[in-house]
């Protein structure tokens, strides 16, 4: 791994540059307080001092509606969409976003691979950036720091007013071919930022609390500010449930097949025929949800499913809070284990 300084005025050289190898994507604002993964056609509009950008690079990958196939009944014809591998630089990524991208590989990869995700994917170069947590991050109390490199080529790590380039891989070096912008830095520079958003346990034990919590009050509190919006999913740069619909023609002959984003806190996401449904009340939704990224994938993969990006708590329209979620439970389960023992867990 090779280190370079980099000023803050050459990082737009430095994106003109990575754009002739490749279409580039990084955040752009996005009305006055909100960010978003563009293609970048000016350098001077890309925003390298953002919190979060409204959805992740998930939606370069799975798109939230994609056509599928088109058929004919007339003609007797399927046409499958034609997907092709498109090489794209993504600029300024935040590490709990990589992370979320590699959790999204291991849901599309393992079984039965989803060959449009791993298409568009394969090509697919990082960049990223170091940031300053705000109010609603978290990622360190889920095992990722903010210097995270895993996934990346190239990292940019914010040092006073300039930047740590960091060469992760070959392909890495490579981009930087031609680009004399660059100082060797002889002393790397580490430090940890302050997280002010914080989950109570080490990651490890949270799979333990969720063990004893599935019949907390917690999930009923929860529940009476829930409006059941789907936000929260829909936000979730780890969720990847779908709906799949045919949509036909009024002449019966022919339509389409449409994936689009599903969201587990929506009202028809669990019913089934008849009217049956199988979590209709908002606490058993909140309740699969937070198990979901915290105990039915992790027992099996050792990791958090959550990346603390704090998406779902920032852009809640109901004030509800993740890590006060698991912190209450933390506090429930502390409450059960005194019971048993008379001892604080």
């Amino acid at each position: 791994m090779e280190c370079f300084h980099l000023a803050q005025k050459a990082v737009p050289e430095l994106i003109e540059h990575l754009k002739k190898s490749a279409p580039l994507y990084a955040p752009h604002r996005k009305g006055e307080k909100s960010y978003s993964f563009e293609r970048v056609t000016n350098s001077g509009d890309v925003v390298l001092d953002y919190n979060r950008t409204l959805l992740s690079l998930k939606k370069y990958f799975l798109p939230p509606i994609e056509r599928l196939l088109r058929f004919s009944i007339q003609k007797q014809k399927v046409e499958e969409a034609d997907i092709k591998p498109v090489k794209r630089i993504f600029f300024g990524v935040h590490s709990y976003d990589m992370q979320a991208i590699l959790r999204l590989d291991h849901n599309m990869i393992e079984g039965h691979p989803e060959a449009g995700y791993i298409l568009r994917r394969q090509d697919a170069i990082f960049v990223g950036i170091s940031f300053e947590p705000d109010e609603y991050h978290f990622s360190r109390s889920v095992g990722i720091r903010v210097e995270e490199m895993e996934g990346f080529d190239l990292f940019l790590n914010k040092v006073d007013k300039d930047y740590h380039l960091f060469i992760l891989n070959k392909r890495g070096s490579e981009l930087l071919k031609g680009f004399n912008k660059l100082k060797e830095v002889k002393e790397i520079v580490r430090f940890e930022r302050n997280f002010k958003n914080k989950i109570k346990y080490h990651y490890n034990r949270i799979p333990e609390v969720f063990e004893h919590v599935y019949h907390s009050d917690v999930w009923k509190k929860v529940a009476e500010r829930c409006v059941g919006c789907g936000t929260c999913n829909l936000m979730c740069p780890t969720c990847y449930c779908f709906d799949v619909r045919d949509d036909v023609a009024l002449d019966i002959q022919s339509g389409e097949r449409l994936r689009k984003w599903d969201s587990c806190m929506l009202t028809p996401f669990a019913e089934v025929a008849g009217g049956e449904n199988f979590r209709d009340k908002y606490d058993q939704r909140t309740r699969h949800r937070v198990y979901r990224k915290f105990k039915y994938i992790t027992d099996r993969e050792g990791v958090p499913w959550c990346v603390g990006c704090g998406r779902c708590t920032a852009f809640c329209p109901a004030g509800i809070s993740l890590t006060e979620i698991v912190n209450n439970l933390i506090q429930d389960y502390e409450h059960q284990q005194y019971a048993k023992t008379g001892v604080v867990a």
